[in-house]
């Protein structure tokens, strides 16, 4: 840890041409969907024995976001601030296994263990604490309302560079440090986010699991499929990633065991499965988007906390955007359930 309007050019999300696959398969489960939090999508194997209770904790207690601080990113963040080592110390005066700078610790140490007092190299301590941060970062950067800012990138640049910098930036800092800092926990997610089972739980949850792996993967018009992202044309040509209707065909596909292969593009899927009304949207379900005013050009997964998960557009990756944000608010929407 250091110390330290949404405009979007969206065409249609995939490319029409490409060849599209009926849903197939029996029904999923239709348990209800709690959303990622908690263990679901954890693994746990990938994680020393004697700080996963706490993990598990730690990623169950940010009531404000959910979905952005959970067990996995915690899990995450501790490989990349000290590779699990409860007694690392930087160079700069950071200590513990979340590296957490005296004057930071001072204000958001816990003494989670019950010790008596707030001890940075206590992991119980350190785990609860960098929870409770990160989960007012994200509070705090929200508040920033940076256009086509992703929270969790926003909040992990914060934790390394200090929220005064995602501010004056209006995004991740231009350090080199820091950029590489959100990339690697971002790629590290995967790591600690694909569950021992991947078929415990709430179909939803799984949806929501499978398509946070690819969280910061670029957007590739054409690209991605059922095997995960690939090269597209036209625009895509030359990206390897997903596009918006892909990310989504990935993760049901996944989520359902290989039952479920929706069709490639966003005006198929949102005539498959079942229409849902918006009283009863829950996590893992698919919102269409009219985008430019001819068909349903765009689709996202809702993930809860009024938050969607997509692969936006050109330039852009795989991240999260809110529902309330005025571009996705004025635009027509369907809401679809395949599990």
């Amino acid at each position: 840890m250091r110390s330290g309007p949404i405009v979007i050019f969206a065409a249609v999300c995939t490319a029409t041409v490409l060849v599209a696959t009926a849903i197939t398969g029996g029904s999923i489960d239709e348990d209800d969907d709690k959303g990622p939090g908690g263990d679901l999508s954890l693994n746990v194997q990938e994680i020393p024995e004697e700080y996963r209770d706490w993990i598990i904790q730690a990623g169950k207690s940010c009531k404000a976001h959910p979905t952005v601080v959970t067990p996995a990113l915690i899990a995450a963040q501790i490989e990349a601030e000290s590779g699990w080592n409860p007694n690392a110390r930087s160079p700069v005066g950071a200590i513990g296994l979340s590296q957490f700078m005296p004057p930071t610790w001072a204000t958001w140490g816990v003494d989670a263990d019950k010790s008596g007092s707030a001890d940075p190299l206590s992991p119980p301590d350190a785990i609860m604490s960098q929870a409770r941060y990160d989960c007012w970062l994200a509070t705090k950067v929200s508040s920033y309302k940076i256009a086509n800012g992703d929270i969790r990138r926003l909040m992990l640049a914060g934790y390394n560079a200090g929220p005064d910098a995602v501010r004056i930036y209006q995004g991740v800092p231009p350090y080199a440090e820091t950029q590489q800092y959100v990339a690697r926990i971002l790629q590290l997610i995967a790591k600690y986010s694909v569950a021992t089972d991947e078929s415990a739980g709430p179909f939803g949850s799984r949806v929501i699991a499978h398509a946070q792996r690819w969280t910061g993967t670029p957007y590739s018009w054409g690209g991605g499929g059922i095997n995960g992202p690939s090269f597209g044309f036209a625009q895509g040509a030359t990206t390897n990633g997903f596009d918006c209707s892909s990310l989504v065909q990935y993760a049901v596909y996944h989520a359902s065991g290989g039952k479920i292969t929706l069709a490639r593009t966003s005006q198929q899927q949102v005539t498959q499965g079942k229409a849902v009304a918006r009283q009863d949207l829950r996590p893992g379900d698919i919102i269409g988007f009219q985008l430019n005013g001819a068909g349903y050009d765009h689709v996202a997964i809702y993930i809860g906390d009024g938050q969607i998960l997509h692969a936006p557009r050109t330039g852009q990756t795989v991240s999260t955007a809110r529902l309330t944000d005025g571009y996705y608010a004025s635009k027509p929407q369907i809401i679809r359930r395949y599990g």
